[in-house]
């Protein structure tokens, strides 16, 4: 940490409040339904100013640094990309209207922003400390990546969430909806309304998604500044994501097989720290290499239509 300027992280802290301000105070203060247009051009950006933020680590810190900030924003937006399923089913599961899930993920990103700085630095601590904990990680990488591609249908059960049923314990909740309120007061009781449910369960799944993508970026850097930056930048964009592709993620029947694979070379790739050292470049050159070619088999090879009374639900 002490080769990035206090200046630097205070900058960038903030530069995340200000685009934070005026995304969710300003500009999406309303509760609204997110067009596919609305969603294409704040993605569009994100995008953009992730990349003016690399451009400004390369004038700072040097082209090495840039590349490294690149593969790791790009590793964890595609790993967000995968993320979107768990999140339809979460809303869905508890009946979010369109207009209210904006909301949702507003405080989704902020919890994320925080829970990330935190194990960011809590991994890049535990490498310096203990460099075998690298293997730990990249075998963690592999055997996710792994089960991610031997794995159809993974199951999300909302209901059962740790995180929620300990604060069920505690806070009474009310089964209907109540607009875009989280708590709402009855029989002179506070109680939490599913929006504030789902609110729990997203921030819990980012916790879990953290475990993958941590370590994967880990496997590109070890300096706390890229790893947080690259990870804050690719999180930011991720409620504009969730509304441009939830309505077409169907159509890439292979993405998730590229997810996987790009998880396990990654992982592949920390294990072999100590042999050899693969350029930054290249890794990123696989990196977006293996997300094209899974996008493009996607077009070449679409699914057959389900047989009649075979219909996915």
């Amino acid at each position: 940490m002490a080769e990035t300027a206090a200046w630097m992280w205070a900058a960038f802290a903030g530069l995340v409040g200000l685009v934070l301000y005026i995304d969710l105070a300003v500009l999406n203060k309303r509760s609204h339904v997110v067009s596919l247009k609305e969603a294409s051009a704040w993605c569009s950006a994100w995008v953009a100013l992730a990349l003016l933020f690399c451009a400004w680590i390369w004038q700072r810190m040097g082209p090495d640094k840039a590349l490294e900030f690149l593969t790791g924003y790009v590793i964890e937006y595609s790993l967000s990309v995968d993320n979107m399923f768990v999140f339809i089913v979460i809303f869905g599961y508890f009946d979010v209207p369109r207009r209210y899930q904006p909301r949702v993920l507003h405080w989704g990103i902020l919890g994320a922003v925080v829970m990330r700085l935190i194990l960011i630095f809590a991994g890049v601590q535990l490498i310096h400390a203990f460099h075998w904990v690298i293997y730990v990680f990249g075998g963690l990488l592999v055997a996710t990546g792994v089960k991610m591609l031997l794995q159809k249908d993974a199951r999300v059960e909302p209901q059962n969430n740790p995180v929620l049923r300990l604060v069920q314990r505690f806070i009474p909740f009310d089964g209907q909806g109540h607009g875009d309120s989280f708590f709402v007061k009855a029989a002179g009781r506070w109680h939490a309304t599913p929006l504030f449910a789902t609110v729990l369960v997203v921030e819990a799944s980012d916790l879990v998604f953290a475990v993958d993508s941590i370590p994967a970026i880990l496997a590109v850097t070890t300096d706390p500044f890229i790893v947080y930056t690259s990870n804050v930048f690719a999180i930011l964009g991720l409620r504009s994501l969730y509304f441009m592709l939830s309505g077409v993620m169907g159509l890439f029947r292979f993405l998730k097989v590229g997810i996987s694979i790009i998880l396990c070379y990654v992982g592949v790739k920390m294990l072999l720290v100590d042999l050899c050292k693969v350029p930054i470049a290249v890794s990123l050159g696989v990196v977006i290499g293996i997300l094209a070619l899974s996008i493009l088999a996607s077009v070449l090879f679409k699914e057959k239509p389900a047989q009649e009374g075979a219909a996915f639900r």
